[in-house]
């Protein structure tokens, strides 16, 4: 077994480790650097760490490694590929989240750090007026920014008007389920899944043999919003799951956008209070949207296209690289830079700072930055 296969096991196990929960194992893998010296070192963990005795016994006994050998098994005959924190493909958003999960399951061809990523979520029971928002939206973005990510649950009403109205449009789309990949729930969407497994992909954190249970699909919700650059609220009842999304969102720093209703629709109400109580901005079109989020390739000055590397003061390698980025391909959001350099969202924060103190950039609205 390689090292990469290795640690794919240990981190699948250690989701098993009863006690730890997502923070706790996140915690623990960034303390010890990877997902085998939680398992291999774990008599010194209370030591180090605090961790207590009934952990590590639980850390040591077999049930948790045997069970991921069988998950790890599933994978490989199904085409799965497990992709833990340290792994490229891993939603590079997500990781910067406190909880985000050590292991996911995917299958599928969609980039999942693709340059524009956005979730689309909403009532499991979606009006016309919902459905024609979905159609419209996607339709005009698709002019606007042809490459844009769709994710979404695959659940009743918004979620699959979405998934099939990316379909429709060209656009790759990603369902986040709420149990294993050894079923799909609802089974009446079976057909989209199966479509979007050649345009976009499954992806879940749960293992087979989960039942989609209610508190799984809350759970689902963190992955949707910490993985988009922005949520978009379609439609919802005063309560929801996409309104947990959408504060979820918020708890991310990840920009929120509401589609307006009747005051008196029951299926607007939730975005309507959204819109009044300032965590979710006003959205009535594609236009909108990329406008809000600067999206819009704005023109590069030839003279800017030429600049000397010689101008610049002394950059370490790390502010090279973001001015390199920035240079090529104009205004970024910091989301955006944090994926096209791979480089944690903290330092990125850090590096923008002393590029500015540098005079090399200037910050701009909506997290934007901008090459001097």
């Amino acid at each position: 077994m390689s090292a990469t296969d290795e640690e794919r096991l240990h981190c699948v196990a250690l989701t098993q480790v009863a006690g730890i929960g997502l923070v706790g194992a996140k915690r623990l893998i960034d303390a010890m650097g990877s997902a085998v010296d939680v398992f291999r070192c774990r008599e010194g963990l209370p030591g180090r760490l605090g961790v207590s005795e009934r952990i590590v016994s639980a850390l040591a006994s077999p049930q948790p490694l045997e069970r991921a050998e069988r998950e790890i098994a599933f994978t490989r005959q199904k085409g799965i590929r497990c992709l833990t924190l340290g792994d490229e493909e891993y939603p590079s958003r997500l990781r910067e989240c406190a909880d985000a999960p050590v292991a996911l399951f995917f299958k599928g061809d969609a980039d999942l750090n693709a340059l524009r990523v956005v979730s689309i979520v909403g009532t499991r029971r979606a009006t016309a007026y919902g459905v024609q928002l979905c159609g419209t939206f996607l339709r005009d973005l698709k002019t606007l920014c042809p490459d844009t990510l769709i994710v979404s649950g695959l659940a009743y009403g918004v979620d699959i008007c979405a998934h099939r109205e990316a379909l429709a449009n060209g656009f790759p789309t990603v369902g986040v389920l709420a149990h294993g990949l050894d079923r799909i729930y609802p089974s009446a969407h079976r057909k989209t899944a199966v479509d979007m497994l050649e345009r976009g992909g499954l992806l879940t954190e749960f293992l087979t043999g989960t039942e989609p249970d209610r508190y799984n699909f809350v759970s689902r919700n963190r992955i949707v919003a910490g993985m988009c650059d922005a949520v978009i609220v379609v439609e919802s009842a005063e309560k929801g799951g996409s309104l947990i999304t959408a504060e979820i969102a918020e708890g991310y720093h990840r920009d929120c956008f509401a589609f307006p209703g009747r005051v008196d629709d029951e299926y607007s109400k939730g975005c309507n209070r959204l819109i009044r109580d300032n965590k979710a901005s006003l959205l009535l079109s594609a236009d909108d949207f990329v406008e809000a989020m600067m999206w819009k390739k704005a023109s590069v000055p030839e003279e800017r296209k030429h600049v000397q590397r010689s101008l610049f003061p002394d950059l370490s390698d790390e502010e090279r690289q973001v001015v390199d980025i920035l240079e090529k391909r104009g205004e970024q959001q910091i989301n955006s830079l944090v994926v096209a350099a791979n480089i944690p969202v903290q330092r990125m924060s850090a590096l923008l700072f002393e590029l500015e103190m540098k005079g090399v950039v200037r910050a701009l609205a909506g997290g934007m930055y901008q090459l001097l």
